[in-house]
């Protein structure tokens, strides 16, 4: 799959950002897709849902039904307004989406479908805002500590949090997505950057094998001009650590 953004650094308002995308070492195609654009202040992944028809597609429809939704609004007056735009992109995405697999004769909940995150700063001097369906990742890195941004919206999760025991569901089944159901609830709010921070947008073949101390250990070495090495570090533990899907990661760092 040919990412929307080609793997070069790419200079934006909010920091200096670089994506990588993968097939795997299991995988026989890429349904993963990332998106970084500078004149926007926007960067996603999108995570095409395996197993289902036109995954590779729908990761780069809910990217570009984003970017399209946005670029035709105002600049936002407030963060509200930012808010609204923002939700409104994302269910702009899954209509689309919804209506295609419709057309296509294909059954509510059996359509091709997408995980979707992603970062947008629409005022230079403003926050950003984070969207979010499915289990993608947005994790920041500041002082030392890795923290994930981003709430995995699985049954794994679910079952996790409600205090389940034995036999868990597995890991990647999704409860939202983009495309499937006609309905979706996007998780949509603002989020302050601090000078010096490093983001990490990925897809769970990035982080599933492998664990948050290796990740941050590899961040910890993220200098502005080592972000591809980064990046490509990242990818390859993620293959070493015995990774069976596609693997793709964005990498964004702040002005110190």
């Amino acid at each position: 799959m040919i990412p929307l953004s080609p793997p070069v650094l790419q200079q934006m308002t909010m920091g200096l950002a670089y994506g990588l995308t993968d097939v795997g070492t299991v995988r026989p195609n890429n349904q993963d897709n990332l998106l970084l654009l500078p004149e926007m202040n926007l960067v996603a992944v999108a995570d095409g849902m395996g197993g289902h028809v036109g995954g590779d597609i729908a990761s780069t429809e809910a990217l570009m039904l984003v970017w399209k939704h946005l670029r035709a609004q105002h600049p936002p007056g407030s963060d509200a307004e930012a808010l609204r735009q923002l939700h409104e992109a994302v269910l702009f995405a899954n209509s689309t989406l919804f209506r295609n697999n419709a057309a296509a004769g294909l059954a509510d909940g059996y359509g091709m479908g997408t995980t979707l995150t992603g970062m947008w700063q629409p005022l230079a001097d403003g926050p950003s805002f984070i969207f979010h369906v499915g289990d993608s990742r947005i994790y920041r890195y500041r002082d030392g500590q890795l923290v994930q941004l981003t709430h995995d919206q699985t049954l794994y999760q679910q079952a996790l949090e409600a205090g389940m025991k034995g036999i868990l569901p597995p890991r990647n089944l999704l409860l939202q997505a983009i495309g499937p159901a006609e309905d979706v609830r996007p998780d949509v709010f603002s989020h302050q950057p601090a000078p010096g921070d490093l983001y990490l947008l990925c897809s769970d073949g990035l982080y599933g094998a492998s664990t948050q101390e290796d990740l941050s250990a590899l961040l910890a070495d993220a200098r502005p001009d080592n972000l591809p090495e980064t990046c490509a570090a990242l990818v390859e533990k993620a293959k070493q650590d015995g990774s069976r899907d596609n693997i793709t990661a964005i990498l964004l760092r702040c002005p110190a």
